[in-house]
């Protein structure tokens, strides 16, 4: 079993940054890929990025390549999301969910998921 708690979340204006910490408690977190998604009001679920351990590779959802960073700190067990030049239409409720083996886009892949943090950027 694996529990993540988000953290990080807040109001910023647009062109701003934030960064979303999500530490993970249980089994050997090393082992597990790591992603991260978001929801806005009256929109499905949207994947943002992922990060596996077993090939290193990274990826990242169109919409915030170039503008979003992951990271992971084995060592304290905690996966952030670096957040800049934040947009309107990225306000949304931020995920972190972990998974065996390699990353994947698709949310159904994985089997841990944190409670969620609100983002929300005005213009």
């Amino acid at each position: 079993q694996v529990q993540l708690v988000e953290s990080g979340g807040g109001l910023v204006q647009a062109g701003g940054s934030l960064r979303l910490s999500c530490a993970a408690s249980g089994r050997t977190f090393s082992s597990y890929a790591m992603g991260w998604f978001r929801q806005a009001p009256g929109k499905e679920r949207e994947f943002v990025g992922a990060k596996s351990w077993s090939d290193g590779k990274i990826y990242y959802a169109d919409s915030v390549r170039g503008r979003f960073t992951i990271s992971r700190d084995n060592a304290k067990n905690t996966v952030y999301l670096q957040m800049n030049s934040l947009k309107p239409e990225d306000t949304a409720v931020y995920y972190c969910a972990a998974k065996v083996g390699s990353g994947s886009v698709s949310g159904n892949e994985y089997d841990y998921w944190g409670q969620g943090t609100q983002v929300t950027v005005s213009s």
